[in-house]
């Protein structure tokens, strides 16, 4: 069953116009997601410079494991989008979409996970705001570290989540053959959304797993 041809919107010259605005907007969309977490990463750069032995020491809480484990599913999730979206190209939509699916449940064992981690890190009274009993000379320093921590994963499972829910929505539209080698647009975007989730999480791995763990 071929996809059927995609409808041009009033705005757009024609099919390729309007699949290049899309991939435009996306980047732009992605650029102001890249600056959000910028902003994140730049006040984490600046308190490890003021109070290093702190951040190292917090760091030391986290669970390296887990957060390689999770590391690993991401990665994987981005190998599996990559190969649906080719596939689609290709002209296939059941093997398509069945990677779409894989990939969301990917997403939700990287969820899974972090949400261990977030219990194991309530039951440790780590948690600034909640549950935090850190003491020492040292604990004002690494409350800060778990804040930015808590801000930038937390925020990063949201996109992760949407993530999900979008894939999910992409392989039911890929099953429906709505997309096809002469139009997959919606799928590559959804497809660079996820990338970026993958990415940013390529950063906040070693920054606040790894350091201090020499």
């Amino acid at each position: 069953m071929n996809a059927p041809a995609p409808r041009t919107a009033e705005q757009f010259d024609d099919a390729a116009q309007q699949r290049d605005a899309a991939t435009l907007g996306m980047w732009a969309f992605l650029a102001t997601e890249v600056l959000f977490f910028g902003v994140l990463f730049a006040a984490y750069t600046v308190c490890r410079v003021l109070w290093p032995d702190a951040f190292a020491s917090a760091s030391r809480h986290t669970d390296l494991t887990l957060g390689g484990i999770e590391t690993g599913v991401l990665l994987t999730s981005s190998f599996t989008v990559a190969l649906a979206v080719r596939d689609v190209q290709l002209g296939g939509r059941r093997l398509a979409a069945a990677l779409l699916c894989g990939t969301a449940v990917l997403g939700l064992a990287f969820l899974a996970i972090h949400g261990v981690e977030y219990y194991d890190d309530y039951k440790a009274a780590v948690i600034p705001g909640i549950r935090y009993e850190e003491v020492g000379g040292l604990a004002a320093q690494e409350r800060l570290f778990f804040f930015l921590y808590y801000i930038t994963t937390a925020f990063h499972g949201l996109h992760v989540a949407i993530g999900v829910v979008l894939l999910l929505t992409m392989a039911v539209r890929t099953h429906r053959a709505e997309f096809g080698p002469e139009y997959h647009t919606p799928l590559e975007v959804s497809a660079l959304y996820w990338h970026l989730v993958d990415i940013v999480w390529i950063f906040v791995f070693p920054l606040y797993y790894q350091v201090g763990r020499a």
